[in-house]
């Protein structure tokens, strides 16, 4: 919850011009770690943000020692623990980097994107560890190839289709602060096209995936997250589109960000149930077998 909610207070952090709202890091101002009363409500939504991440850390740190106290061992629960620390530092650095950088468009997009590769990980530690508890024995997984290979097309397609959103927006009129940061060089028109055809891609492969699996009765979990998946893009596109046409409103673009976050969520817990072999335990001190068949 804490890594989707801090994807929102980035957008906030953009839409709202405060991104040198603390002109420097790691503190907030010369001579200060937090904000003081000169650098005005800007100044308060970055150190905000930048606090969000203390939080983050203490969250983090949280799932690192229930992991590492789970009996028997769970080692794939433990290193994606550890995952999320890493993850956490990297982001924050690359925070600092696009703030000495004066919010170069290019370090801002791949912030967000390390934002990205951390929801990938406390997804798959959340997935993990409640597999842990409803289903300590595996068992047998039953995965249809078309199946699989069209839920792994659609996360590769969600994830180029999330990418391309940050062209959009390094090229868009929000710049994270005031009109001299630099943009990237892209007709924002003509990436918000792509971006559009991209989504149009995800909404058909995961209808298609929804059809493979419609007729097998042990699917239906997975039918079930592909119904929520299509649900949340729908309502990411049409918020799109709205936002596109009405002059990209500052609080719309925070919310798409926001939805980007709940998008990416999504799909990778359809490709978690369309393929339920996947992170199937490794490494515990107890033996735990698992059979996994294949069929065409």
């Amino acid at each position: 919850m804490v890594s989707v909610f801090i994807v929102l207070t980035g957008g906030v952090v953009r839409v709202t011009g405060s991104g040198l709202g603390c002109p420097t890091w790691p503190s907030c101002d010369a001579g200060s770690f937090t904000t003081t009363p000169e650098l005005g409500i800007h100044g308060f939504i970055e150190f905000a943000n930048r606090a969000l991440t203390g939080v983050l850390i203490l969250a983090v740190g949280w799932a690192i020692v229930a992991a590492r106290l789970q009996k028997p061992l769970n080692r794939t629960l433990t290193r994606l623990a550890w995952s999320q620390f890493w993850l956490v530092v990297a982001n924050s650095i690359a925070g600092g980097i696009s703030v000495l950088t004066g919010l170069n468009p290019y370090v801002v997009a791949l912030h967000f994107v390390l934002a990205i590769a951390l929801l990938t990980t406390t997804t798959l530690t959340w997935h993990r560890a409640r597999q842990a508890i409803l289903e300590p024995t595996p068992r047998l997984a039953v995965v249809q190839r078309k199946s699989a290979i069209l839920s792994v097309l659609l996360v590769t397609t969600t994830f180029v289709l999330i990418s391309i959103g940050t062209l959009v927006t390094g090229s868009g009129q929000h710049s994270g602060d005031s009109a001299g940061v630099p943009r990237m060089g892209f007709v924002w028109a003509h990436v918000t096209v792509v971006h559009g055809v991209l989504g149009t891609l995800v909404l058909v492969l995961a209808l298609v995936l929804y059809g493979s699996l419609r007729t097998r009765p042990e699917t239906s979990l997975a039918r079930r997250r592909v119904v929520i998946f299509l649900i949340v893009t729908v309502a990411q596109a049409a918020l799109g589109l709205l936002q596109a046409n009405i002059g990209v409103p500052a609080g719309l673009v925070a919310i798409h960000v926001l939805g980007s976050a709940l998008v990416w969520v999504g799909v990778l817990r359809v490709l978690l149930d369309v393929n339920p072999q996947l992170f199937r335990t490794v490494g515990l001190q107890a033996p735990v077998e698992a059979a996994v068949s294949i069929h065409r």
